[in-house]
């Protein structure tokens, strides 16, 4: 996926500990998900609110992010406007 310069997954980005295969789950903050998917912060949980959006997960009491995984998918399932 190709990140807005000032989107790229070092804005919000949370490491998991290691885990078996060395696979680290890159999460994604409000102000980066905006940045990437060009939505304001209403549409997203606009969106959240009738199940077309992934959910957030929980860090802290308040704190959420993205997993950047669904929201590639999210994107990728997105029809393309063709004109």
């Amino acid at each position: 996926m190709a990140y807005p310069s000032d989107a790229r997954p070092e804005i919000g980005r949370v490491r998991s500990s290691p885990v078996p295969g060395d696979v680290v789950a890159v999460l994604l903050r409000l102000r980066a998900v905006m940045l990437v998917t060009g939505l304001s912060r209403s549409t997203l949980y606009r969106l959240i609110a009738h199940e077309q959006f992934p959910r957030p997960v929980r860090l802290v009491p308040r704190a959420v992010a993205w997993r950047c995984s669904e929201v590639e998918a999210w994107s990728e399932a997105r029809p393309v406007n063709a004109r």
